[in-house]
C-alpha cells in the first residue's frame, strides 16, 4: 500500500492510495468513490484485488477525507469538479505511469455519475458500476421517498445555510460535504432529470458517446436503489454502453446485509469475486 498526492489541473493535490501486486498482471483498477465515502471503505477489496494480480488505485475527493481542507465552512466544491477535475486527475495519473496496463473503472453510486464528465474515460477496457442509479425520488420505494423528501428538501438546505456546509454526517449520510456538493446531491434526488441535470452542467459530458462493456451490480436490500433507477441510467444517460446486470440477493450474503455500500466491507468478501472474475 503506497500513499501518494495527485495534483488536479486547479493545482488541487488529492490524497490517493496505490495497491501493488506482488506479480503483477497489468491490469489497474480505479476506484470512484460514494458521495461522503472515504477511500479507506475499500482497502479491503483493493488488497484483496491485488492480492490476486491486480493494482487498485482509490482516492479521496477534494472535500472528502484526506483531500478534506482544514476547514470546511465555505469551501467550494461541486460534483463537477470531483468529475471534471479530480477523475479525470487520477485517470491522467494512471494513463502516464500504467501505460502499458489494461485499465478498467469502478464507480460506486456518484462514481459512476461522473464518468460522462472526463473525456479519457474511454481509454477503460471495461466498467463496473456498483449500487449506482438515476437517483430522481420519483424511482424509490414509498418510505424511502420520505425520508429523501425530508433530508434533501428541507434538512440539507437549511443544514447548509447553517454551517456553510452540508453536515451530512448528523444524517447518517457519511461524511460532511461542501456545499456545492451537498447541492449537488439535492438536486439529483429531487430532480427528475437527475444525472442529465448534473451532466449538463458539467464542463465535458461524453456520456451519451462512451461504448463500453459494463458490468451492473446492485443488491436486493438496497433500499437508496431501485431496477426502475438502474435501467433508467443505462437506457437515458448512458444510452450506448452495453451492460451486464447482476442482483445480488440478500441470501448471498453470508450477514445478510449489503445495502448501498456494504458490499465493500470483509464481511462479505467472498462477493467480491464477482468483480475478480469479470475482470480476469
Amino acid at each position: 500500500m503506497q500513499e501518494v498526492l495527485i495534483k488536479a489541473e486547479d493545482g488541487y493535490l488529492l490524497a490517493a492510495t496505490l495497491f501493488v501486486p506482488e506479480i503483477d498482471k497489468k491490469k489497474i483498477l480505479i476506484i470512484n468513490s460514494a458521495t461522503g465515502v472515504k477511500q479507506q471503505m475499500y482497502f479491503g477489496f483493493a488488497q484483496f484485488l491485488a492480492q490476486n494480480g491486480i493494482t487498485v488505485i482509490t482516492y479521496d475527493y477534494r472535500g472528502i477525507g484526506l483531500s478534506k481542507p482544514k476547514k470546511m465552512k465555505g469551501f467550494s466544491a461541486t460534483m463537477r469538479d470531483w468529475g471534471n477535475l479530480d477523475y479525470k486527475a487520477v485517470t491522467e495519473y494512471v494513463i502516464k505511469h500504467y501505460s502499458d496496463s489494461s485499465k478498467y473503472i469502478l464507480g460506486h453510486s456518484v462514481g459512476a455519475l461522473i464518468l460522462g464528465m472526463n473525456a479519457y474515460s474511454d481509454v477503460f477496457e471495461k466498467l463496473f458500476f456498483i449500487a449506482t442509479q438515476n437517483a430522481y425520488v420519483g424511482h424509490l420505494n414509498f418510505k424511502t421517498k420520505i425520508s429523501a423528501y425530508l433530508g434533501f428538501g428541507i434538512m440539507q438546505p437549511l443544514s447548509t445555510k447553517l454551517f456553510g456546509y452540508f453536515p451530512a454526517h448528523r444524517f447518517g449520510l457519511g461524511e460532511s460535504l461542501p456545499a456545492g456538493v451537498g447541492y449537488d446531491w439535492r438536486n439529483l434526488i429531487l430532480k427528475q432529470k437527475s444525472t442529465d441535470y448534473l451532466l449538463e452542467n458539467s464542463k465535458v459530458d461524453i456520456s451519451k458517446n462512451i461504448s463500453k462493456k459494463v458490468f451492473v451490480l446492485y443488491a436486493e436490500d438496497d433500499a437508496w436503489l431501485t431496477k426502475t433507477g438502474v435501467e433508467s441510467l443505462l437506457k437515458n444517460t448512458y444510452p450506448k454502453l452495453q451492460p451486464e446486470y447482476h442482483l445480488i440477493k440478500v441470501k448471498d450474503s453470508e450477514v445478510g446485509n449489503i445495502g448501498h455500500v456494504n458490499f465493500f466491507r470483509s464481511y462479505n468478501q467472498k462477493l467480491w469475486c464477482i468483480i475478480l472474475n469479470r475482470i480476469n
